[in-house]
């Protein structure tokens, strides 16, 4: 057994409190990982006001963790070993027997392991993981910036690279935040000819600076479907912004057998008619987040191009002011902790 401190939250909707925990060496088939970075997620909001089925407090959050392997339960796969640097997302492991897991569709697993759902999570000087949850960090990123890498970062990617745009195609990109930012820098590294999409015209300057060729202000005197379709309609577009009013807007502005591809989270219905979607071809796609591997290549692909999150790093300390500052929009873009 090892000590570590944690950062919880005690009962729905609580405050969070840094207690000592007892890790216990990890069982058949888990490691344990020093956690030196977990980036917060909105996400995590779902959990910590228990508005998913199964949540049990006291709650540890945290999905996007990246540290080192420190101990290696048996039967582990020989390939992990002490000092090895890990990250891990929302993909926190698969059952493996359900339908899904037998068609190799690891992610959408109906008994998904989600770090903060279904065990602690990274907010905590270390957790412990089911091995098939790893992915490697490559030698070129630190771990603050690996850390959103594994669920912001593999879900613009993921979500660009199996979409049905290919280089030289128009991509629009809804929204500039936590995972738009990330989503313009891969779309413009992918070679897709690119619009960031956003509110007001003062996010036209760091559109820019992303890489973006074009900049939709969604606010402005042209709606956002008749913008895009001046441009020459788009591919894709990759909705990031949690507003479904806003992504609803953008549907007319995609080209023929153009595809929404959905990642913002919005509890609200998309206002979409089947007529919008009939006569031209049109695809409309949620997409989740990505496996171990996926993550694994989303970073791979991230130090290759110099792609990285633009981040604030605070200590566990401060969880509860860094959670709250992501709550708030005000956080630019990922909020990290840096527990040790």
């Amino acid at each position: 057994m090892t000590a570590c401190r944690v950062a919880q939250v005690a009962t729905a909707g609580g405050s969070f409190e840094i207690v000592q925990r007892e890790v216990p060496r990890p069982g058949p088939g888990h490691v344990r990982v020093a956690v030196d970075a977990c980036g917060i997620c909105h996400s995590d909001a779902l959990f910590v006001a228990a508005a998913l089925p199964g949540v049990r407090f006291p709650l540890v959050p945290g999905h996007e963790i990246a540290g080192r392997v420190e101990a290696i339960g048996e039967g582990t796969p020989d390939i992990w070993h002490v000092g090895d640097r890990v990250a891990v997302g929302w993909f926190g492991g698969s059952c493996g027997h359900c339908t899904p897991c037998r068609r190799g569709d690891f992610v959408v697993c109906e008994n998904l392991k989600v770090p903060g759902w279904a065990y602690d999570g990274g907010y905590a000087e270390a957790v412990i993981v089911p091995a098939d949850a790893l992915a490697r960090i490559p030698d070129a990123l630190a771990a603050v910036d690996a850390a959103p890498l594994a669920c912001a970062g593999v879900t613009t990617y993921n979500g660009l690279r199996r979409s049905s745009a290919r280089p030289g195609d128009m991509v629009a990109v809804l929204g500039i935040g936590g995972l738009g930012h990330l989503g313009v820098r891969f779309a413009v590294a992918m070679g897709f000819e690119t619009v960031a999409i956003a509110r007001g015209p003062a996010k036209a300057d760091l559109a820019k600076r992303l890489g973006a060729h074009h900049y939709v202000d969604s606010t402005g005197g042209t709606p956002v479907a008749d913008a895009l379709q001046a441009l020459g309609g788009a591919r894709a577009v990759l909705a990031t912004a949690a507003n479904s009013d806003a992504i609803t807007a953008t549907v007319d502005g995609l080209s023929p057998r153009g595809e929404l591809v959905v990642i913002g989270a919005d509890a609200a219905p998309l206002g979409i008619s089947p007529n919008q979607l009939l006569m031209n071809g049109r695809v409309v796609r949620g997409h989740p987040s990505g496996t171990a591997q996926d993550i694994q290549d989303t970073m791979a692909f991230s130090a290759l191009h110099r792609i990285r999150p633009m981040t604030e790093t605070v200590p566990l300390e401060k969880v509860a002011e860094a959670y709250e500052k992501m709550l708030s929009g005000a956080a630019r873009f990922r909020m990290v902790l840096a527990p040790r």
